[in-house]
């Protein structure tokens, strides 16, 4: 993950520098256990040195902010979060050192100590700025607590080395984010080539089923065609019907069930003139709905025995998802489907 303040534009979410250090399901729960254990060991040291409910709200305060920079999925981490954890750091430590017991002087600031490690894995979660912030803050306070008298001038000093610590995963992540860069690039690759494998395997796999059901419904009759054979009239008709079937497989490969088949090949031995289109509006509807329009148009072949059923399915985002048209010599009727699933029908 290249820093949130670096080339903001060239951030990928979906591969970061957890993803290269492994900090992701297991790994980042055992990660997350191991550092509100260090946090806790170095807190709890601040309940000889300060008040005890000072203590316990900085230590509560700096576990909690551990907790959501490593738990909150979304990189770089939400601003607001990111505020909370950098600003975490300098009120436990205020908390812990400037107490109302002026009277006790504190030799170690184990606040700032613990406060190190969550702006650490704040700058791995793309807040470089914000983990720079809250180091300035518990500076400061750090200052302020030395020239009120509530740190001896060497304990100040020896405080700020935790500063060392988010200085050295600064510099870890810029000297990563080229690696990280060209990772990034290498799985976007990746994944395009095998989206192309997919594709492939998908169209050989629907080809493979349409020779397939060609080979099952047309090969008897087309090796008497090819033995030379006189077809009677009922093998005509049969060719006939054979023949709109596998047109109406190529034109509405999505109402192609069993059901309606068989319903579109009884309404066309009747003599009804049947036409099924799908125009793609299905990619976007459950399979009930589909079924439903499949069910409305059975229907109206299985009710037909005179002249003709117009089966559409009408692009995707329109209102009206398909419409079954019935036209006899007598009487119209139109029933149409929308992408709800609910039925109407005009007579």
């Amino acid at each position: 993950m290249v820093p949130a303040d670096y080339h903001v534009a060239e951030l990928d979410s979906r591969f970061d520098l957890r993803d290269m250090l492994g900090l992701r399901g297991r790994a980042a729960w055992l990660f997350l256990l191991i550092l509100e254990a260090t946090i806790a060991l170095y807190m709890i040291r601040n309940f000889g040195e300060s008040p005890q409910w000072a203590a316990l709200l900085g230590t509560v305060l700096i576990l909690s902010a551990g907790a959501l920079v490593v738990v909150v999925p979304v990189d770089p981490l939400p601003l607001p979060l990111a505020l909370f954890a950098a600003a975490a750091g300098p009120v436990a430590t205020a908390l812990t050192v400037m107490t109302p017991s002026a009277d006790t002087v504190h030799y170690s600031v184990w606040s700032a100590f613990a406060s190190s490690y969550v702006l650490a894995v704040l700058v791995l979660r793309g807040r470089v700025r914000t983990a720079w912030a809250g180091v300035a803050g518990i500076a400061g306070v750090l200052l302020v607590a030395g020239m009120t008298a509530h740190l001896q001038s060497n304990t100040v000093v020896g405080s700020l080395v935790p500063i060392g610590t988010v200085a050295a995963i600064s510099v870890f992540s810029m000297v990563m984010a080229p690696m990280q860069r060209s990772l990034r690039l290498l799985r976007e690759d990746a994944m395009m080539r095998a989206a192309s494998e997919a594709t492939m395997a998908a169209a050989d796999s629907e080809r493979t089923r349409q020779l397939a059901r060609l080979d099952r419904v047309a090969r008897p009759i087309l090796e008497r065609i090819a033995d030379g054979a006189e077809l009677t009239a009922a093998e005509r008709e049969e060719c006939r019907l054979l023949e709109a079937e596998l047109r109406d497989g190529l034109r509405a490969p999505q109402l192609m069930t069993d059901e309606l088949s068989g319903a579109a090949r009884g309404a066309r031995a009747r003599g009804v003139e049947v036409v099924l289109l799908d125009d793609g509006g299905f990619a976007g509807v459950p399979e009930w709905v589909r079924k439903r329009v499949i069910d409305a148009a059975t229907r109206e072949l299985d009710a037909a025995n005179t002249g003709s059923v117009t089966v559409r399915v009408l692009p995707l985002g329109r209102r009206v998802l398909a419409t079954v048209l019935a036209h006899a010599p007598d009487h119209d009727c139109r029933t149409e489907i929308d992408t709800d699933g609910q039925v109407s029908v005009t007579d």
